[in-house]
C-alpha cells in the first residue's frame, strides 16, 4: 500500500497509510504566526509569600518588556505547592512561531519505566550477570562520607554531556555540589539513601546510582554515573540493578508502595538506553527538550 514515512524524535520510522492521512485532519505547525509560551517555574519551598510575589512581579516585567512577546497576553500566577517546590505558572504568546529565532535548540528526551509487577522486566532484572570477576569491586549504600568523591564522578561524567547544555551546573564542581545537595536534602523529592548504590573499587567510590521519590507512588533514578576507566565491564548495569532490586524488594515486602521506577535520558544516548533496557526498563514516550545556549 502507498504510505507516508515520518521520523519520530527518537529516530524510529513511522509509516502511515495515505488513506489515513487524507481522511484525517492534518495540523501544519509551520503555518503558525504566533506560538504560546507555557511554563512552570519551581522555587524553594522555603520561599515566603513576599518572595513569591516579588518573583511573579519581576517575571511579568521581563516578559512584557521583551520585543517578541505580546504584552497583553502575559499571565503569571502562583500555581500550587508541590511536594518539592512552590510552582509559578506563566504563559504568553510570542509574535513568531520559530523557536530557533530566539536561539533555542532541541534535544530528544526519552522516558523509560520499570513497572512493578511486570514479569518480563523482573525476569530481565533477575538475570543480570556481572562480566568482571574482580573482587576489588563492591556495592554499598549511600553514605555522606562518599559525597566529595561522588561529586567528582558526576562532574567528570556530565560536564561534556548534553545535560550540561540545559543545566550548566554540571559544568563545574560547585554546580554539581548544588545538584547533589538538593538530591540528598529532599529538595527534588524524598531521597532514598538505602536504595542509592555506590560502586567501590578498592574501597574508593567509582560509580553511583541515585534514587528518590518524585511524587506519589513513583520512584525515580535521577543520576547514574561511573568513572571512565571502570566502564565496559557491565558495572553500570550491576550498579543500577542493585538500586532497582532494592526498590522492587521493598514493594514485594510491602515496605514501600511504588507503582513504577522511571528514568530520563537523551534519545540519542544509545549507551544509556542500552543500559536501562538490560536492567528491565522500557521506553514509554519521548519529547523534545528546548534549551538556550548561554555561553557560560
Amino acid at each position: 500500500f502507498r504510505s507516508t514515512r515520518l521520523k519520530a524524535v527518537n529516530n524510529t520510522e513511522i509509516s502511515l497509510p495515505n488513506s489515513v492521512i487524507v481522511t484525517e485532519y492534518v495540523k501544519n505547525w509551520s503555518k503558525l504566526e504566533q506560538r504560546r509560551l507555557d511554563m512552570k517555574l519551581r522555587i524553594s519551598l522555603n520561599s515566603n509569600a513576599e518572595t513569591i510575589n516579588r518573583c511573579i512581579s519581576k517575571i511579568k516585567t521581563v516578559l512584557k518588556a521583551h520585543p517578541n512577546i505580546l504584552e497583553e497576553t502575559v499571565v503569571v500566577y502562583f500555581d500550587s505547592i508541590g511536594s518539592d517546590a512552590n510552582v509559578i505558572s506563566l504563559y504568553a504568546y510570542m509574535n513568531t512561531a520559530d523557536y530557533a529565532k530566539y536561539g533555542f535548540k532541541f534535544v530528544g528526551q526519552a522516558i523509560l519505566r520499570f513497572v512493578m509487577g511486570n514479569a518480563s522486566s523482573e525476569r530481565v532484572l533477575e538475570n543480570i550477570k556481572l562480566s568482571t570477576k574482580d573482587e576489588k569491586y563492591k556495592i554499598v549504600n549511600y553514605s555522606s562520607e562518599y559525597k566529595d568523591e561522588i561529586i567528582k564522578i558526576i562532574h567528570s561524567s556530565f560536564k561534556d554531556a548534553q545535560d550540561a547544555l540545559f543545566d550548566s551546573r554540571f559544568k563545574t564542581k560547585e554546580g554539581v555540589t548544588d545538584i547533589i545537595n538538593k538530591i540528598v536534602e529532599d529538595v527534588y523529592g524524598e531521597f532514598l539513601p538505602e536504595a542509592t548504590s555506590i560502586l567501590l573499587y578498592e574501597d574508593k567510590p567509582c560509580g553511583v546510582a541515585f534514587a528518590n521519590v518524585t511524587g506519589g507512588k513513583i520512584s525515580n533514578i535521577p543520576l547514574v554515573a561511573i568513572n571512565t576507566e571502570h566502564r565496559g565491564q557491565n558495572l553500570s548495569e550491576w550498579l543500577l540493578s542493585q538500586t532497582v532490586k532494592t526498590i522492587v524488594d521493598w514493594v514485594k515486602l510491602g515496605t514501600k508502595d511504588f507503582s513504577e521506577i522511571n528514568v530520563t535520558t537523551e534519545t540519542n544516548n544509545y549507551r544509556a538506553l542500552k543500559m536501562y533496557r538490560k536492567v528491565g526498563f522500557r521506553e514509554d514516550y519521548c519529547y523534545p527538550q528546548a534549551y538556550l545556549l548561554t555561553g557560560k
